[in-house]
Parts: structure tokens; C-alpha cells; sequence
């Protein structure tokens, strides 16, 4: 087909737009399958010509299939004027068709005039074929796809989709209503707030389907996924509270709320809101698994009730570790270092400290961190080590030991890097080569270290 004629079809729908949004005259629910008589003495189904409607219907079709859209779109366009009831078919081509020469278009004038055409197409099949929720989600799909700036019209369209459809709104449908959103309130013509509602919403439609649509999780995960990536910089410690506060004041002991408003804090860095606190405590009572425990560890520490908090992370690890020990690796690696770091520098409790430490590495021993805890540890006991100044200074050689094992262990540069400054910093507090002759010993000869840190070590100079 001809650009020119391109063009002047392209134009024509356009025109229509308005005539299809005013001479509607179905009411009531819109989203049932409704069948208009626009004229009297005109069959929808078959137009007033019933042998060409067959007769085009037949020619684009053909064509159609052949991919030969510029020859199909003649026949085509008859069937959508003459006999727009024949078959659902004459929608779904033609919404094809649109796009393609949407893409093929030479100037912006005429791309805009087949985005028009296409949303005038939508209007015509729901005015026909009904489906209004979820066509009205596929007709924003298409312009979210050609033209997403036009933000506007995207939410309205996604708005009315998700009224009319609920729990079973497309997936699609939910980030084109949060992205359009988002870019309002970056624009400043909508309030942040309107941000979590909409994020709120889309978990609640999301979450639903998971749970009860598993085949069609392909399509809700992604969405999810979406979605929350484009929540996060929105996800403010004053936003959550004020999504969740009263619904938890109205629903104390609402287990999925909890479970949700838990997560979401916690993701958001907000465990010390007084809201993460009670929610936190209320999960626990009705539910006291090893999420639940691990948070309560959390807040425990926050208000420097160390011992409790031990009992907590000690609680969530049996019960990760009941669960699935793999699955949960990275939280029973987290709540071994947690007691460890609390045990030695809240508590200075050494031989505890180092016992969770050594687990923490017994769960995770390409971290690294465990061990440069346990140097520390031996560092920090020099002095309560020794009865003299050669004695006070072997501490030093486990400590070293322990840096170059965590640098060999670690897989992170940046802990690798950590252990090897530390191994540069304490070489400087071995004893001198004279001290080490002085007091009956040599360079390289085994030696343990005594106290409370009983290892074996090497003896060197500085």
C-alpha cells in the first residue's frame, strides 16, 4: 500500500474516534459480551452485503496469514465498516496490523495517526465484543508499548481495568498503572502517596494469583518483580507506616498483614520504628517460626537486650536449620555473625564470640569476615594474655594467622583487601628477634599462645 494511502486510512480512523465514544448506546455492566444495532436496516454480523462481507472476510484473511499486510488491509477495512460483529478476528488482525505499520511509518504525523487508529480500534471491539476490563488493559499494553509518554490516558485506561477486573487484572497491566503513576508524581502533578496505594494494590492482585493461579506465574512474577524495583526509591520508613498503621491497629493479630508489613520494613531499613516493633512482636506470638525469631533477635539487639537477643537468633537458627538448612543459608550465616559481633563487643565474652564466629565461617567459608572477627578478638587480648612484654606480644602471631586466613578464604575483594591491611598493622607488634632469643625461643619453632585463645602458632620477628 501506498504511503499516501497509508496516511489517508490511518486518518480516517482517527476521525472515528469520537463517534465511537458518543454513539455507544449499551449501559450497565460493560464488561459483559454486548451486541450493538447501530442501524436499522443493517445486519452487524454480515452487513448490508452479506455475500462481500464473506468476500473480503475470505481476501484478508488469506492475506493475512501470508504476512502481506498492505494487501490484506482493503479487504480488512471493509470488515471492520461493513460487518464489524463477524468475528472477533477482524480486532485482533487489525490491532496486528496497526502495529506494523506503525513501525514502518516515515514521519511522526503518521505514526500518531495509527496509535489513534489502534485506540479507536479497542473502543469499536469492546462496543461489539464487550470484555471491557481486559481489553481496556490490552489497549494500554499497546500504548504503553508505542507511546508511554502518554501518561494520562495510560492510567485512566489501567484504572478502570483493575476496577472492573479485581483479582484477575492482567499482569501487564499493573506496572503500566505504577510506571504511569510514578512519572505524575516525578512530574509533580500527583501526590508520592498515590505511589504506595498504587504499590499496595498491585501486591494484594499479585500476591492472589500467585497463590491461586500458579500456571500463570510466569506472568505475575516478572510483574512483581517490576514493580517492586520501581517501589523501592518510594519506599520511605514515613511511607510504610503510614500504609500499614492503622490497618495494624484494626487487625492486630492479621497474620498475612503482619507477614507483609514485617517484610516490607524490614527491607526498607525501617526496624526501628515503633510500628516494625509491634507488628514484629505480634508475628511472633501467633506465629513464632524462624523469621519471626530472627527479627525478634533484631529488635532485641536494637534495645541492647543482648542476652535476649541471643536467645532469639539462637531460636531462628534451630528452627532455619529444621526447615531447610540450604534454603535458609544466608540468615543462619547472618544470626552465627550477629552473636558473634554481640558476644564480643557488647558482652566481651571471647570464647562464646569465637564459637559463633567459627560456625558462622562453617556456614559460609568463602566469606571471610567470621575470621577477621575471631583476629580481632585475639588482638584485642593481648594484653590480658601475657605476664610479660614477650608474652603480651604472641597474641599478635594468632591474630596475623587468622587475617591471612581470611584473605585466603575470602571471595569478596573487599574483605580480602580488609585482611590483608590487618595483616600489615599487627606484623608491626611481633615481638623483636632479640626479645624471641631472649626469653629461650627461635624464629619458626611452633608456640601456643595460652589464656583463654590456647592455639598453636608460629613464632616470628617483626
Amino acid at each position: 500500500m501506498k504511503l499516501f494511502a497509508l496516511i489517508a486510512v490511518a486518518l480516517f480512523f482517527s476521525s472515528c474516534a469520537s463517534l465511537s465514544e458518543t454513539d455507544s448506546t449499551h449501559t450497565g455492566n460493560e464488561d459483559n459480551d454486548i451486541r450493538v444495532q447501530p442501524e436499522q436496516d443493517r445486519d452487524d454480523r454480515y452487513g448490508a452485503d452479506s455475500v462481500q462481507c464473506v468476500r473480503n472476510w475470505s481476501l484478508y484473511d488469506e492475506y493475512y496469514r501470508q504476512r502481506n499486510y498492505e494487501m490484506a488491509f482493503e479487504p480488512w477495512l471493509y470488515m471492520f465498516e461493513d460487518c464489524p460483529a463477524a468475528t472477533v478476528n477482524t480486532y485482533i488482525h487489525g490491532a496486528n496490523m496497526m502495529k506494523y505499520f506503525f513501525q514502518e511509518a516515515e514521519t511522526p504525523e503518521v505514526q500518531q495517526a495509527w496509535v489513534d487508529s489502534l485506540m479507536t480500534l479497542y473502543d469499536r471491539r469492546i462496543e461489539y465484543f464487550g470484555e471491557r476490563g481486559r481489553l481496556l488493559g490490552r489497549k494500554a499494553a499497546d500504548l504503553y508499548q508505542l507511546q508511554p509518554d502518554r501518561v494520562d490516558e495510560l492510567i485512566d485506561m489501567t484504572e478502570e481495568s483493575i476496577e472492573l477486573r479485581g483479582m484477575q487484572t492482567s499482569a501487564d497491566v499493573l506496572p503500566i498503572n505504577m510506571q504511569s503513576v510514578i512519572r505524575k508524581v516525578e512530574a509533580g502533578t500527583m501526590d508520592p502517596s498515590e505511589i504506595v496505594f498504587r504499590y499496595e494494590r498491585a501486591m494484594e492482585i499479585i500476591e492472589y494469583n500467585l497463590e491461586n493461579n500458579p500456571e500463570e506465574e510466569r506472568y505475575y512474577r516478572p510483574a512483581k518483580n517490576n514493580i517492586e524495583t520501581m517501589f523501592e526509591p518510594y519506599a520511605t520508613c514515613d511511607a510504610l507506616v503510614g500504609m500499614f498503621e492503622g490497618r495494624y491497629e484494626e487487625n492486630p493479630e492479621d497474620l498475612e498483614l503482619l507477614e507483609r508489613m514485617t517484610e516490607m520494613l524490614d527491607n526498607s531499613g525501617c526496624t526501628d520504628t515503633e510500628l516494625f516493633y509491634d507488628a514484629t512482636r505480634s508475628l511472633y506470638a501467633l506465629q513464632p517460626d524462624a523469621e519471626s525469631a530472627f527479627l525478634m533477635g533484631r529488635l532485641e539487639l536494637e534495645r541492647e537486650n543482648f542476652e535476649s537477643a541471643i536467645d532469639f537468633f539462637e531460636q531462628s537458627i534451630d528452627l532455619y536449620v529444621e526447615d531447610s538448612p540450604d534454603e535458609n543459608q544466608n540468615r543462619i550465616f547472618t544470626a552465627y555473625r550477629i552473636m558473634a559481633e554481640t558476644s564480643y563487643r557488647q558482652l566481651n565474652r571471647m570464647a562464646r564470640a569465637r564459637t559463633y564466629a567459627n560456625e558462622a565461617h562453617e556456614v559460609n567459608p568463602n566469606d571471610g569476615r567470621p575470621l577477621i572477627l575471631i583476629g580481632e578478638m585475639y588482638a584485642d587480648s593481648a594484653d590480658q594474655c601475657g605476664d610479660n612484654e614477650f608474652t603480651k606480644q604472641t597474641a599478635y602471631w594468632v591474630a596475623v594467622d587468622m587475617f591471612q586466613e581470611a584473605a585466603r578464604a575470602a571471595e569478596d575483594p573487599s574483605v580480602e583487601d580488609r585482611a590483608q591491611e590487618l595483616v600489615t598493622v599487627y606484623r608491626q607488634y611481633f615481638p623483636i628477634s632479640d626479645d624471641i632469643f631472649f626469653h629461650g625461643h627461635s624464629e619458626g619453632d611452633s608456640y601456643r599462645v595460652g589464656c583463654w585463645i590456647n592455639r598453636n602458632t608460629t613464632i616470628r620477628a617483626r
